[in-house]
């Protein structure tokens, strides 16, 4: 590795002018990131880029939207985004399902604060977003369509970018408290400033609810609890070099129902996450080319427990891993903008369930990567990329990307379209665990999406629609092992393997009002067609579990001249299916959700919410209930 330690450092050891310039992914880029509206896109280029540069279908939802929609978990907002489907197994704190254009949860990139999330310990190596709550979370980007050249394994469907506040110029304090329906209660509060060299952002927080029964049709009401810290510490030596440390940290307990068939118990299960970054900034060349060399852990730790159980343990899962990485960012001209880096990334695991063995299991993946963004005229961005893995057991991976944005008039009427390829690497689970398979290759996508954005009579109106297409093969699928043959052989419990194939397609259309200036409306619709294209599977044509053929949002919200602010969310999503045989039909459902808030003075605003005012009855996984109607309200403070 002593090529690849010199590729990284060298940069930041190089003569620099005493110019300063923030990348994208520095204590200094979040925070300006975080001030941001849509206007500008972080996620597509890993820099901080003009929105009418990105080819690619992105959604912003910047601090003013969080704050306005009042809503308690991540998924919750993403849940309104165009492309987006959402499954939750119970109540808040469950275990929740994002899925971006038909594509599997695990093949989604989380991100906080810049830093990779994903639990090395769970089957699918993906991310559950059942406990991540808005807490002290400032701006969301959801990148639709696959992304691995620039954020590689998993962004097969797209990446979800969580800022938290960053440090501010002057000292800020923000803080709510908030109580409601369900024995639900909340407290969050994040103080940032700017002292000589420093700056910091720190926060933390408490949740807790009563919850409903995770078995819908139980009796016993099933809570949650979780409290969580952020920190952002920047630290400027120099006018061109700056050291960033940033952390996280969230302890959950969650009360679940179990058995077979699904039944009350007082099983619960504990989960407990370190989010670990330290890093190193440095800008040469007046600012035009930013270096950044960082060094990231992240620790997941979940444990079940059922009381009744012997042994009471049913399942312990440990997941690390450390990445070192190195991004550059070049500006070479007014008109070429470049992106490249490397990262070497360790992943390890341990799992046991029910007493039995642990199975442990480590691998290594190496990663070079490179993008250039050039704007030959006024109006016209072209974007291309390339990213190379090397993994320690399967051996390589190349995947490819371009996009390209086009506005004839100055940003009126815009043109985009992307082709990406996607990988997803063979999970550590999949691999060396009692079912593993070392054969394993990566899963695989490539899908193109084209569409249009018109803005007219100033900004009051504006549109857009985009179609994409996807396909994805080598899936790794769970196989039973009837017969001691084949791939079988030593796998009397089953293994898996790269057998699955399947196709997503559909439509994304937004629309945003703004008649007077006290009015906001915004509306979308997705149609999904995403089915199994396993050549010779029983499942074959058949829809995606869980994929909701059409879904649409629509928010509302109005600003009275005393101040009173008042809004809406109507959120409808189609029939679907709970299994792939589409034996289980889930029906459609439609909520409700309303709002309000009111300043008192300077610095405190009262708000309150009804959820779910007509008290739907919904699930989006068969057997497992959803909150009914439920008001809360509460108090904040902005200084």
């Amino acid at each position: 590795m002593t090529k690849y330690s010199a590729l990284i450092l060298l940069p930041c050891i190089a003569a620099a002018t005493p110019v300063f310039a923030q990348t994208a992914q520095s204590t200094g880029g979040l925070t300006q990131a975080a001030d941001a509206g849509s206007d500008v896109i972080v996620t597509a280029n890993r820099d901080a880029r003009p929105a009418s540069t990105v080819g690619q279908a992105v959604t912003v939802l910047d601090t003013q939207t969080i704050t306005e929609r009042q809503s308690v978990t991540v998924s919750d907002l993403l849940r309104q985004t165009p492309g987006v489907t959402v499954t939750r197994n119970g109540g808040v704190g469950t275990s929740t399902s994002v899925n971006i254009r038909g594509a599997e949860s695990d093949q989604t990139v989380a991100l906080i604060d810049g830093i990779k999330l994903n639990d090395p310990s769970s089957p699918g190596s993906g991310f559950n977003f059942g406990s991540l709550l808005i807490g002290n979370i400032a701006r969301i980007e959801v990148l639709r369509g696959a992304q691995s050249v620039l954020w590689g394994s998993q962004a097969i469907g797209g990446v979800v970018n969580l800022i938290t506040r960053q440090p501010t110029e002057q000292l800020a304090v923000n803080a709510r408290a908030e109580g409601g329906s369900f024995g639900t209660g909340q407290g969050f509060a994040n103080v940032s400033g700017k002292f000589g060299p420093v700056s910091a952002s720190v926060g933390g927080g408490y949740y807790t609810t009563d919850g409903i029964s995770t078995f819908a049709g139980g009796k016993e009401k099933d809570g949650f609890r979780n409290y969580s810290a952020n920190g952002s510490l920047g630290i400027a030596l120099a006018e061109n070099v700056s050291i960033d440390l940033r952390g996280f940290y969230t302890n959950g307990r969650t009360e679940i129902d179990g058995g077979f068939p699904l039944q009350d118990t007082r099983e619960y299960g504990e989960s407990e996450q370190w989010i670990g970054y330290a890093g190193l900034n440095a800008a040469l060349f007046d600012g035009k080319f930013r270096n950044r060399i960082g060094f990231a852990h992240t620790d997941s730790d979940r444990r079940n427990t059922d009381p009744d159980g012997d042994p009471t343990e049913t399942f312990r899962g440990i997941g690390r891993n450390d990445r070192l990485e190195y991004q550059g960012v070049v500006d070479l001209s007014d008109a070429v903008f470049a992106t490249f880096g490397a990262e070497r990334e360790i992943s390890r695991f341990s799992t046991s369930s029910y007493g039995g063995p642990v199975t442990k299991g480590r691998a290594r993946l190496f990663s070079v990567y490179g993008q250039l963004a050039v704007t030959p005229i006024a109006g016209l961005t072209a974007t291309a990329g390339v990213r190379h893995d090397d993994h320690n057991v399967f051996g390589g991976e190349t995947t490819f990307s371009g996009s390209g944005v086009y506005s004839p008039n100055d940003g009126a009427t815009q043109f985009r379209a992307s082709y990406s390829e996607g990988f997803k690497a063979p999970t550590l689970y999949q691999l060396q665990s009692e079912y593993g398979n070392k054969a394993l290759t990566p899963e695989r996508s490539h899908g193109w999406d084209a569409g249009v954005t018109q803005k007219a009579l100033d900004g009051a109106i504006e549109a857009s629609a985009t179609w994409f297409h996807r396909n994805t093969r080598d899936l790794v699928t769970f196989v039973s092992c009837a017969t001691a043959i084949g791939i079988c052989v030593d796998r009397p419990n089953g293994t898996y393997d790269n057998i699955a194939r399947t196709r997503a397609q559909g439509l994304e259309v937004a629309l945003l009002l703004k008649p007077v200036e006290a009015l906001t409306v915004s509306a979308s619709y997705t149609y999904l067609d995403a089915t199994d294209r396993s050549t010779g599977s029983a499942n074959y044509g058949r829809d995606l579990a869980r994929r909701p053929g059409d879904s649409v949002t629509v928010n509302a919200d109005y600003q009275w001249a005393f101040g009173l602010k008042t809004g809406a969310t109507i959120t409808a999503v189609g029939d679907s299916f709970d299994n792939a045989s589409n034996a289980r039909r889930l029906d459609g459902y439609v909520l409700t959700d309303l709002r309000a808030a009111f300043p008192i003075g300077d610095h405190f605003e009262i708000y309150g919410r009804v959820e779910n005012v007509f008290d739907a009855g919904y699930q989006t996984i068969y057997n497992y209930g959803q909150p009914g109607c439920g008001a809360f309200g509460g108090i904040r403070l902005t200084y």
